[in-house]
């Protein structure tokens, strides 16, 4: 009688841990990351750039059909979403990829590389996945194929959110996850939580995240000098704009680091753009440069908008020029902040899913994200995966034209997201 009964136990404990996502996901994997490469490696042959992703949210929607979820589409122009619907009472968990591309001209040369060209502030540029976003929505859709076929272990349901225009949208438009907030996603259903990821330059498989801010705000920055135009021979018969904006851009580095106290918070600001001259021999009239703000709280932010512009506008007055400054052209995000108690408690779901291929970051990054707004209307933890090829280092970071991901790190991705889904619903039911 008591083999009896050990035999039966060993029969439940079985049961159990084949009820089990995470148990599901290790037998799955290798099936599912088959799908996981073949949809990158066509997203990543045909990128798009912000609030254009048509082709792109199509190639999703067809995807997320064939699984049998029902598609809401067009949202902040190509943003879509989907629910899966677990068999078993939970919390309602939401997961989101990005959809973008950047206007990069791609250099690696493989049989998927992007040869798409297009047209960006009025230039013909490339356009590539160089930021991974790509291999973002190949994992969703991966763990989408998973739990949409394993609706009998899910605790709650799933809300699948594929987000355009993370890298900001075009100049006079609105977009990427603040512009999906205002037309409602959150507001018929809410989430209880929300999980993001990204792929970084990181050693192959690690998974990494941090309790608190994340990573930084963002917001762009425009100074336009004005100058009065003349022959390159005769400088003293004009007012030079391209000196002043040279002088301006070496002073503004001095902000950071000698004008704002670091110990209240860290910063960076960087110009990016700066255009100006038609000719060798001709002194113009005006020169453009665009740049960054990197910070990790709003009250820093203030003020570095004050350094700015006393900066810009003594130093352009030093060069008898004038300037016209303008901050947040493109809108701003918000500092990334993962919920604490939330991060903290999930991140041992991380190192199991990762094989303890997990690290606590010590600091927050300088890179921003709009994850940064759905963090701001419920509970948000947001990780990366390393993707580097096995065994090397990768001196080429995510907006390189040489970004490389290696798709035998993303199975890291998928099964985080099921881990966390599985963990979080557990610590909700209880």
């Amino acid at each position: 009688m008591k083999n009896v009964f050990l035999f039966i136990f060993c029969l439940l404990s079985f049961n159990l841990v084949a009820n089990d996502l995470k148990s599901q996901i290790d037998e799955d994997i290798q099936g599912v990351m088959t799908k996981v490469v073949e949809w990158r490696h066509h997203l990543h042959e045909y990128p798009e750039l912000s609030n254009r992703e048509y082709q792109t949210a199509e190639y999703i929607k067809e995807k997320l059909e064939g699984l049998g979820l029902e598609v809401n589409s067009g949202i902040a122009f190509t943003g879509l979403t989907a629910f899966i619907r677990g068999d078993n009472p939970g919390p309602l968990i939401a997961l989101r990829a990005d959809m973008d591309a950047l206007p990069v001209t791609e250099k690696l040369n493989l049989p998927f590389s992007s040869k798409q060209v297009t047209t960006y502030q009025g230039r013909e540029v490339g356009v590539m996945h160089a930021c991974g976003h790509d291999a973002h929505m190949a994992v969703l859709l991966g763990v989408a194929e998973f739990l949409s076929k394993n609706t009998d272990k899910l605790n709650g349901d799933i809300m699948l959110i594929f987000q355009p225009a993370e890298e900001g949208s075009p100049e006079g438009e609105e977009g990427g996850a603040e512009l999906m907030l205002k037309e409602g996603i959150f507001d018929e259903e809410k989430p209880d939580v929300i999980f993001g990821m990204h792929v970084t330059n990181a050693p192959h498989g690690i998974v990494v995240t941090k309790p608190g801010p994340m990573m930084a705000s963002s917001e762009a920055f425009r100074i336009k000098v004005l100058g009065k135009q003349t022959h390159g021979s005769r400088p003293w018969g004009g007012i030079d704009p391209v000196v002043a904006a040279a002088d301006i851009v070496t002073t503004l580095q001095t902000i950071v680091s000698r004008r704002l106290n670091i110990l209240d918070s860290q910063a960076v600001i960087t110009v990016g753009i700066i255009q100006g001259g038609t000719r060798n021999n001709i002194i113009p009239d005006e020169v453009f440069m665009e740049g960054t703000i990197r910070t990790f709280d709003e009250s820093y932010r203030d003020k570095i908008h004050e350094e700015i512009t006393t900066v810009a506008t003594n130093v352009a007055s030093a060069h008898n020029a004038e300037v016209e400054i303008q901050f947040a052209p493109y809108g701003s995000y918000p500092v990334t902040i993962n919920d604490p108690e939330l991060t903290k408690q999930l991140m041992p779901s991380l190192a199991n899913a990762s094989n303890g291929k997990f690290f606590e970051m010590p600091v927050p990054r300088t890179g921003a994200e709009d994850f940064s707004f759905f963090a701001q209307q419920v509970p948000g933890l947001y990780f990366f995966i390393g993707v580097n090829p096995e065994n090397q280092d990768s001196p080429f970071t995510n907006h390189s034209p040489y970004f490389y991901v290696d798709d035998d790190a993303l199975d890291a991705g998928v099964k985080s997201f099921v881990h966390l889904v599985q963990d979080y619903s557990e610590i909700y039911n209880n």
